[in-house]
């Protein structure tokens, strides 16, 4: 391939949440057998897929994430028996959101993986980062203007030509 177009290669920046007994432990086996996936992808270790926040999700697109994966245990094995339960249903619920506000839904994965099962968390991360390679990158356009009144980053000075995501205000912040 020539240096060129070496240059140009869109290489996506890809959020990871994994559960600390399941699927982080499975990425460090993958790191001491020497299996490869891609440097764009950033691990955040969460105790359980279950504490996985919409907010994080969002914060993380916020940021510049191209994708997000979030790894939790298999079904039956969650070690806090029903937090990948909780993050199967918030991950069908933020996905229609995302479809909502334009971002399509394969920007998102949802994947059980065992401590065992170092060899799919490559596999996963190689597949995802050529998914998203494929989409392109994520391409946030600034929150129309609203009729009447002025967002609260507006009002305070900020924020002109911010990505749709905003952050919460007043009892939704907590």
């Amino acid at each position: 391939m020539p240096e060129a177009e070496l240059e140009r290669r869109f290489d996506p920046r890809i959020v990871a949440f994994f559960c600390n007994w399941c699927t982080y432990t499975a990425a460090d086996l993958a790191g001491i057998s020497r299996m490869e996936y891609p440097p764009g992808v950033r691990i955040v270790r969460l105790m359980c897929s279950g504490r996985v926040d919409p907010q994080f999700v969002l914060a993380a697109f916020r940021h510049g994430a191209d994708g997000v994966l979030i790894g939790g245990c298999h079904p039956g094995d969650c070690h806090y028996q029903e937090g990948n339960y909780k993050a199967r249903r918030r991950f069908e619920l933020l996905r229609m959101l995302l479809r909502d506000m334009g971002i399509e839904g394969e920007r998102l994965r949802l994947e059980w993986i065992s401590a065992s099962e170092g060899d799919k968390v490559a596999r996963v991360c190689n597949e995802m980062t050529e998914q998203i390679r494929a989409l392109g990158p994520l391409r946030l356009r600034a929150a129309p203007p609203r009729a009447g009144r002025p967002s609260a980053r507006e009002a305070a000075g900020e924020g002109a030509g911010e990505p749709v995501v905003e952050e919460p205000v007043g009892e939704a912040a907590r």
